[in-house]
């Protein structure tokens, strides 16, 4: 080596990898299902963006709404508030800070206390709901008492997630995105694919079951019915659509880079969700791969290419290939039944009838609203990654001029 030259040392970076991102959003969530509320820092957002509470509290009503729902919605009347992040109906850039208050609250607040004490007798869970996070997180985290797991495994958790979906919805409409879901099966009765999904969301929102078939509307709320009669639930599945992405987002670079695996991951987290597919899903796995792919056309509106079909789901590759994304989500019935299945008390380990929660007959409806929100999450993060900047104004330039290089490409 020469003497004029001197060694640079590079530093070791010991963390793990597949987190680093040039800009990404990130969230951490709080709360209990009857504590004091439901919360999340969200960091990431860029500055200046248009982001109001009513907007999202139009999705918090969506969430709640639904044939099927139990007490709990009476008592609730979901609203976000802002605590930091946002000022005069813009975003700061900095990190934002998001409450959903539990109303409920004033009548769990000496069960649910947070203050040292002796534990409150009332209430206490010992018997485990069949199909429920009840056992394993009470053998898991040392719990006597279920009630310390169900609080956090509960559903309820949603809102705050719905909350998060609302702000990540506000990123992607200045793009004109848009994410939508509508109910394609409860218990045993489906519609036919949908061809317009704005159309049928639009016809889903006037719907109880959030159906786009008024036929299968009918017959939807009379199984429920009957299942609420017998002391059951019922699951189903519901269809979330992302309209207008742009080509490009994910990679197939990395395996945890490919947006299809991260749309498969973000909506199995949610409670209940027992299955997911994209496009034609496991219908492509009984056809010909003649029948399955699509075939790619001059576009003959403007340069480029097109496709006559989406059996793909707008995914090809982990990326989107800016076809609509179409994802379906199966949802088990609701772990708590009226009509309680067999368990055994934790305590005694005497057989008894599960415990008995307050709890809906089906929430299909509803967790098409959760799906929105954690597909929009996703995507919003994907254009982040694509297209990233400090501003929306930023974010804006660097997607006309990668529209532009598409267009000419």
């Amino acid at each position: 080596m020469s003497e004029n030259r001197v060694p640079v040392r590079i530093p070791e970076y010991s963390g793990n990898l597949k987190w680093i991102r040039c800009c990404m959003l990130r969230y951490l969530n709080a709360g209990e299902s009857h504590g004091k509320g439901l919360m999340a820092v969200l960091e990431g957002v860029p500055a200046g963006l248009p982001l109001t509470a009513e907007v999202i509290n139009h999705d918090l009503a969506r969430r709640q709404g639904g044939y099927g729902r139990g007490g709990r919605m009476r008592i609730e009347k979901d609203q976000v508030e802002f605590y930091c992040g946002v000022r005069k109906g813009k975003t700061l850039g900095n990190p934002l800070g998001l409450l959903v208050r539990n109303r409920d609250w004033e009548n769990w607040q000496e069960i649910m206390a947070a203050e040292p004490g002796p534990p409150s007798e009332e209430r206490v869970v010992t018997r485990p709901r069949p199909g429920h996070a009840d056992l394993v997180g009470a053998i898991k985290y040392g719990h006597r008492d279920i009630r310390n797991v169900l609080e956090k495994a509960s559903a309820r958790e949603t809102a705050i997630r719905v909350a998060l979906g609302g702000v990540a919805k506000a990123l992607l409409s200045q793009f004109d995105m848009r994410v939508v879901s509508y109910t394609t099966r409860i218990g045993s009765v489906a519609i036919p694919p949908v061809d317009d999904p704005l159309a049928a969301y639009e016809l889903a929102e006037q719907s109880q079951v959030r159906c786009p078939d008024p036929e299968a509307n009918i017959k939807m709320i009379e199984q429920i019915q009957l299942a609420k009669r017998n002391g059951d639930s019922l699951g189903g599945i519901f269809e979330v659509v992302v309209t207008n992405p742009p080509i490009g987002l994910g990679s197939y670079a990395q395996w945890d880079r490919r947006l299809s695996a991260r749309l498969a991951m973000a909506t199995m987290s949610i409670q209940a969700m027992k299955g997911v597919e994209i496009g034609m899903g496991f219908e492509s796995a009984c056809r010909l791969g003649s029948e399955v792919h699509d075939d790619i056309y001059p576009s003959e509106i403007k340069p480029g290419f097109a496709r006559k079909t989406n059996h793909a789901g707008g995914l090809e590759g982990g990326m989107t290939n800016g076809q609509s994304i179409v994802v379906r989500v199966a949802m088990k019935p609701i772990a708590t039944l009226y009509q309680p299945k067999n368990s055994v008390d934790i305590q005694t380990k005497k057989p008894f009838e599960a415990t008995v929660e307050r709890s809906d007959i089906c929430t299909v409806p509803a967790a098409g609203v959760v799906g929105e929100a954690v597909i929009a999450y996703e995507m919003a993060n994907a254009m982040l990654e694509k297209f990233s900047g400090d501003s929306i104004d930023e974010m804006k330039r660097n997607f006309d001029a990668y529209q532009e290089y598409v267009k000419n490409f």
